[in-house]
């Protein structure tokens, strides 16, 4: 039974309006979604994990959850899988076709990321308007259609970016925009390869997102997509960088994520 088929046998032909994805350390944002509907990855085939429990990344979450945000259907993606787990590019693609064939025209898509941006200290949140494919790899490689040749001009939507730019202002978070570096990890990147990336015109850099990204474009899904911000790029401060801070300081991304995305979601 095919992933679609296993979620409409318990929710019917309940339609999604917006799907969401948690980056690390953000699985509490789950609990904004009411009316909930649990469906472990490893139930459903073709995502992340399917047929074997366990072996997730710390701090991400290994369920599909559907229910009610304020007035619209969601469906979040409590985890995600990323190129470095596997070296799969395209991990995320059923999953996002799942989604998108139930309804979502949409897609909500959050990370923990570094800062390369003096002015854009951790703890705070980072929208995304571009990005840079630094890792190389593409998730639409092997797609024998036409389908793959995907136009990323505007892929983090203007008008949703306009929109939770005006929302944050009425909620008093401050919400800075920025070029995300998709580094493929899972070590973090050197110094150098930090100086490189503020050269190229980065302002974050992280391990994830831009093949979702790229995904959802060829699926027609407007994208929106925000960084919780849980360090500086390395040698920009005296810290050790650590997966353990990462998780640490996107707690209190969390509590400011949860304003904003239940507001970004009513006003879409």
């Amino acid at each position: 039974m095919n992933a679609i088929q296993t979620i409409q046998q318990r929710t019917g032909d309940t339609k999604i309006d917006i799907a969401l994805v948690l980056g690390s350390g953000l699985a509490a944002l789950a609990d904004m979604l009411e009316d909930k509907t649990a469906f472990p990855y490893d139930e459903l085939e073709g995502f992340p994990g399917y047929g074997r429990a366990g072996g997730r990344v710390s701090g991400h979450g290994s369920e599909l959850l559907t229910g009610k945000m304020g007035n619209k259907s969601v469906a979040i993606l409590t985890g995600r899988e990323h190129y470095y787990e596997h070296g799969n590019a395209a991990a995320m693609r059923v999953a996002l076709e799942t989604v998108q064939a139930l309804g979502a025209k949409t897609l909500l898509l959050t990370n923990s990321a570094g800062s390369l941006d003096e002015d854009v200290r951790p703890g705070n949140l980072m929208m995304l308007n571009d990005h840079i494919n630094y890792a190389g790899m593409n998730p639409l490689i092997g797609e024998a259609t036409d389908k793959r040749f995907v136009n990323m001009v505007d892929a983090y939507d203007s008008r949703l970016r306009e929109l939770a730019q005006n929302i944050a202002r009425d909620l008093d978070i401050p919400l800075s925009e920025g070029v995300y570096l998709w580094y493929s990890g899972p070590s973090f990147e050197t110094v150098a390869e930090i100086q490189m990336g503020i050269r190229l015109g980065a302002n974050s850099v992280g391990m994830s997102t831009a093949p979702e990204v790229i995904i959802a474009r060829m699926l027609g899904m407007a994208v929106w997509a925000c960084s919780g911000i849980t360090n500086m790029g390395a040698g920009m401060a005296n810290e050790t960088i650590s997966h353990t801070q990462t998780k640490n300081v996107a707690t209190i991304c969390a509590q400011k994520f949860q304003k904003l995305i239940p507001a970004l979601v009513e006003a879409i």
